[in-house]
């Protein structure tokens, strides 16, 4: 539903310049008075979750006008009343990123990165699902803890959101050694701990704890408010799940009050999967069929602490996981509780559950949906010009700006920015991340041209080709031998997929 108010105010000067920008949920009015030399900023704000409809009138100095309208979005959103009448402010939480992992079973794709760092989706990174979900519910600040081959993810985030939707809210806690304590991060509840005399530093009441490599779009407002609702300590986010999924996830059990009574980290056993299954009746009031597969419930690895309650369990458990030990040390103190929830919600973990989530992206009506224009994924903004083709065949695939395509065919397929597709070429069912110029800034003395491109008649079926990549001409990615697993200096084979990794080159005519 769309609805536009005019916010009347007494006492302003007849002559005014108004400045009205749309936005997917809310409408800002401008009003500039030359009498006072000041920017009056009037907000609608229209939020189709809670159906509310909230004002918010400041005054800014004319030169904070393009930062304020970055941070508004964030503003309108804070302070939230709910459909009971309970407030939720969002100032109140802050949102911390895990963002340290090593991230081996996404090798070869983390050798020169970590995983929250990866292109995802053709322009994104999996880092910006996070922070964008973070922004959205009106987190007062975002702490993103990194530690492993964190340059390209650091410089991602400086360049996208320290000048642009986060600006202010963003910052960075990177692995440091201390008098005290002078190991690396080992475990998720280890990073937190080793930074909470910095998080600490700020009065927030809760600590919303995400991962960096994770795909969702969850309305963490709803999740604070169940907190403060249930006045839990901890809140555990959980998803259904079937057998096959729950011997790989923490798996947990509830009573009648949605409070955690048990909570078991990656079950294999019948008999105590068995005990864990969710009765019938909690699944249902949460729109679950009953007599469906999906009668665990998983944990999420997102998590919501309040204050106290996070500050005394890192010191009453000093082990490093909150999955594997913090959380089932909770458990067995009481308040905690579990926030089930029924969207959609991926862990990228291997190389095969990235290839299927970029894929399922190319579908009609995709289960993640990067165009929802109410809950935007925040990245970076490429300044390239439209995508250009000449001849090509394309089907059910996605295209980034500044690609430059000759091919014959391209079929539910991802080409990231900067993609370049010599003529006669075939690619089917593959991500190809792109490239970060169009002519290497280094001379390498290679046979092939300094262009990072897929060269002339090339045919590449079921694979990942990462960043910068010279492949030459008549070569053929297509596993003829349908190898489940490969690894050579240039090209590895993973879950049955072929992945090149960042920079590669394969020579005119290679076959895999």
């Amino acid at each position: 539903m769309e609805t536009r108010v005019l916010y009347e105010m007494n006492k302003i000067p007849d002559k005014n310049i108004f400045y009205i920008f749309h936005f997917s949920f809310f409408e800002i009015i401008l009003l500039f008075t030359e009498r006072k030399k000041n920017l009056n900023l009037i907000v609608f704000a229209f939020n189709k979750s809670y159906a509310t409809v909230h004002f918010l009138t400041e005054i800014y100095p004319m030169g904070e006008k393009m930062n304020t309208l970055t941070m508004l979005r964030q503003r309108s959103s804070q302070v939230v009343e709910t459909s009971d009448s309970q407030s939720v402010d969002m100032r109140q939480v802050a949102s911390l990123i895990l963002s340290g992992g090593e991230g081996t079973r996404l090798h070869p794709l983390t050798l020169a990165r970590c995983k929250p760092a990866i292109n995802f989706g053709g322009k994104y990174r999996l880092i910006d699902v996070p922070i964008s979900n973070s922004l959205h519910a009106g987190c007062k600040k975002v702490f993103l803890l990194t530690q492993f081959l964190s340059s390209s993810l650091h410089q991602h985030v400086f360049q996208t959101y320290m000048q642009g939707p986060g600006a202010g809210s963003i910052e960075i806690l990177t692995a440091e050694q201390k008098p005290s304590k002078k190991n690396w991060f080992q475990g998720t509840a280890d990073a937190v701990r080793q930074n909470i005399d910095y998080l600490l530093e700020s009065p927030f009441e809760y600590f919303l704890i995400l991962s960096g490599d994770q795909l969702y779009n969850i309305d963490f407002q709803e999740m604070v408010h169940f907190a403060k609702k249930n006045d839990s300590d901890v809140v555990v986010a959980t998803i259904p799940v079937n057998t096959q999924d729950a011997k790989r996830m923490g798996i947990l059990k509830v009573d009648e009050q949605n409070s955690i009574t048990s909570f078991y980290e990656k079950p294999q056993d019948n008999d105590l999967l068995q005990q864990l299954r969710s009765p019938s009746n909690i699944l249902e009031k949460a729109g679950v069929a009953s007599t469906g597969e999906r009668v665990y419930l998983g944990s999420m690895g997102i998590y919501l602490f309040k204050r106290k309650a996070l500050v005394e369990l890192l010191s009453e458990d000093i082990r490093e996981d909150f999955g594997k030990h913090l959380i089932p040390t909770k458990v067995a103190s009481g308040k905690i509780s579990a926030y089930l929830y029924t969207g959609y919600w991926e862990d990228i973990g291997t190389i095969e559950t990235f290839y299927q989530a970029n894929l399922a992206l190319t579908e009609t009506n995709p289960v993640f949906n990067f165009h929802n224009e109410a809950r935007p994924i925040y990245t970076y903004r490429y300044d390239l010009p439209p995508a250009k083709f000449t001849t090509c065949q394309i089907q059910k695939s996605i295209l980034c700006e500044g690609s430059i395509i000759e091919a014959d065919e391209i079929t539910h397929s991802l080409l990231g920015p900067r993609t370049v597709i010599g003529s006669g070429a075939i690619i089917r069912d593959s991500y190809l991340m792109g490239n970060d110029y169009y002519v290497s800034p280094v001379n390498d003395h290679c046979k092939l041209p300094s262009e990072p491109q897929i060269g002339e008649n090339c045919i590449i079926k079921k694979a990942i080709i990462d960043k910068n990549v010279r492949i030459g001409k008549g070569v053929q990615l297509i596993n003829k031998q349908q190898l489940t697993r490969y690894e050579s200096e240039f090209v590895f084979i993973r879950d049955g997929i072929i992945v090149v990794p960042r920079g590669s080159v394969l020579p005119d005519g290679f076959i895999l």
